[in-house]
């Protein structure tokens, strides 16, 4: 369980990263949100900055595109 009282179900893998979204902060950029077990890592703006969260937090060398560790939501890898 962690600190919001949530739990993840067995096969949840441990990332996340959300739908392509503006945002007010990047101007005419979009990027999409990344949370590892639930905390924000920051905003992606391609694969590369996916994979440089991961090693942040621990991850070497990671396959970013195992469904195991990594959930795409609204679209998947390829998506920008």
């Amino acid at each position: 369980m962690d600190e919001q009282g949530t739990q993840d179900a067995p096969t949840d893998p441990p990332v996340v990263v959300h739908p392509v979204q503006p945002h007010p902060t990047f101007g005419e950029r979009s990027a999409r949100r990344v949370e590892v077990r639930h905390e924000l890592m920051g905003y992606a703006f391609q694969r590369g900055d996916v994979e440089e969260f991961l090693r942040r937090a621990g991850l070497d060398d990671p396959d970013v595109a195992d469904p195991d560790l990594v959930r795409w939501v609204g679209g998947g890898i390829e998506v920008w």
